[in-house]
């Protein structure tokens, strides 16, 4: 088969006092994602579609907390990583469409700079990726302002066909 495709979602609390960070930008807010990396939610669903979609495991797989190394590290690293896993397996990314769900502060403005450092990462054009925003309309931690979502679809292709 010469393409497959992937999934992933993440999840992270809510905190003070840490950075929001989405898709590799700062999104100006007083909360930020609670994590033992820069908790980039965006990142972490794109990571795991892309090990997903050629069955690598996952983030915590390749990742852990467990490890020191990856305490506060950048979620854009993961990403360029686990592109380097896709292409030394004989694969690339084609296109990521994502969805962020979070109460606030509203992601509108910023979704082409968050489009454009995804693409950035991975080596794409950034019309080869889809960010959207949504919220939660109150519900749930994500709608209380405790949390922030993720989720993402990657297809893959093998490289040379």
């Amino acid at each position: 088969m010469s393409v497959r495709v992937g999934q992933g979602w993440d999840l992270h609390r809510l905190g003070p006092d840490r950075p929001l960070m989405l898709g590799g930008v700062e999104v100006p807010s007083e909360l930020g994602e609670l994590g033992h990396s820069d908790g980039d939610a965006l990142f972490h669903a794109i990571v795991d579609a892309m090990l997903g979609a050629i069955a690598a495991g996952d983030i915590g797989r390749h990742f852990p907390p467990s490890d020191p190394r990856w305490k506060d590290a950048p979620s854009r690293l993961f990403a360029e990583r686990a592109a380097a896993i896709l292409a030394g397996s004989g694969w690339r990314v084609v296109n990521v469409d994502a969805t962020v769900v979070l109460e606030r502060p509203r992601l509108a403005p910023l979704a082409d700079d968050i489009r454009a450092s995804v693409a950035d990462a991975l080596g794409l054009p950034v019309e080869a990726v889809s960010v959207k925003a949504k919220t939660r309309e109150g519900l749930g931690d994500v709608g209380r302002s405790e949390a922030v979502e993720a989720q993402a679809v990657v297809l893959v292709e093998r490289i040379g066909d």
